[in-house]
């Protein structure tokens, strides 16, 4: 009788510290490159350039044409097949207030990893992995992998890409094409997939808020860009105090 009572107390316990999954409309992994070929500025502009682009207002009226349940953000730095880091870690969007909220966290985050080599494949199971443990069900599950070179370390990003798609989760990028004119069609070719997958392009690192923003609308609200990517700029610190 003790034992079945210990069993069953026990058992009791275990289902009641397992947490049941809040409900959201999207999961968004960002995940940033922090390899080699990454200076400190190029770094710097892309966290300013996410944090920025969160501060948007049409971004911010993404989120709300999304669903009532909100969004959960997570930052990933990545650089070689041994070396990711959880920067931010899952926050609930859902107003003008988290999301500003979030762009402040984000702003305040340090570099975590400093060069190594470039391990998409690398990024897109680490990536993949926090979606499978975090405490959220999204309808959607969404990987952006941003960066400026192709893989030259780990498993093929494309074999990585296809074991993640098939458990649902769509994977963007977001290429900058300083370096590579041509890093776009590699990863259209072999990073990107999933039902609606695309790839957004910025020019130089300096245009990767714009980017960044105009990617955030496809994917989270699936409304129309509100203005052109010039229209983007970097608030100052007068304008964040109005």
């Amino acid at each position: 009788m003790s034992i079945v009572f210990n069993v069953l107390t026990v058992g009791s316990v275990l289902a009641q510290e397992r947490k049941v999954p809040v409900p959201v409309d999207l999961e968004l992994v960002l995940a940033v490159d922090a390899s080699t070929s990454v200076s400190a500025q190029e770094f710097d502009l892309q966290m300013r350039g996410i944090a920025q682009a969160f501060r948007e207002p049409s971004v911010i009226q993404a989120i709300a044409v999304a669903g009532d349940r909100g969004i959960v953000v997570s930052v990933v730095q990545w650089a070689n097949n041994l070396l990711q880091e959880v920067a931010v870690d899952w926050f609930l969007v859902k107003d003008e207030e988290s999301a500003r909220a979030f762009a402040d966290l984000v702003d305040e985050t340090p570099r975590f990893i400093f060069g190594g080599g470039t391990s998409i494949g690398g990024a897109i199971t680490f990536s993949t992995r926090q979606m499978e443990i975090n405490d959220f069900e999204g309808s959607r599950r969404v990987i952006d992998i941003s960066g400026d070179g192709r893989s030259n370390q780990g498993a093929p990003p494309e074999m990585v890409r296809d074991r993640s798609t098939a458990l649902g989760i769509v994977i963007n990028g977001l290429a900058i094409v300083n370096e590579d004119p041509f890093i776009d069609s590699y990863y259209e070719k072999f990073v990107i997939g999933g039902t609606g997958a695309f790839v957004q392009t910025a020019t130089t690192y300096e245009d990767f808020g714009a980017a960044m923003m105009e990617k955030l609308i496809k994917e989270i609200g699936g409304v129309p860009v509100a203005g052109k990517i010039s229209d983007f700029r970097f608030a100052s610190n007068e304008d964040e105090k109005r």
